[in-house]
């Protein structure tokens, strides 16, 4: 089971934590930008620019960082990092 963890940070505090589970639908990238819709509504922030660089991370690490100019409005936190997880 692949679950997608998203954390609101600011400094080195953990602001807000919530998890969604990936649901085959069809391609990864569409069961990635699904659970990603998800997160956002249960963390209640906007869903942010997905930049080249976040592909890259998350294909190299599994988990990305999202920066404040990646948000159309105002954000209470410095960075939003989703991370996959794998659990049995």
């Amino acid at each position: 089971m692949l679950i997608l963890e998203g954390k609101l940070l600011r400094a080195e505090k953990i602001l807000a934590l919530a998890s969604v589970e990936l649901k085959p639908a069809g391609s990864f990238v569409q069961e990635l930008e699904t659970a990603l819709r998800e997160l956002c509504l249960k963390l209640d922030v906007p869903l942010p620019l997905w930049l080249d660089k976040n592909s890259k991370e998350f294909a190299k690490f599994r988990t990305t960082f999202f920066f404040p100019g990646q948000f159309t409005e105002e954000i209470p936190f410095e960075r939003f990092q989703i991370q996959l997880l794998e659990r049995h």
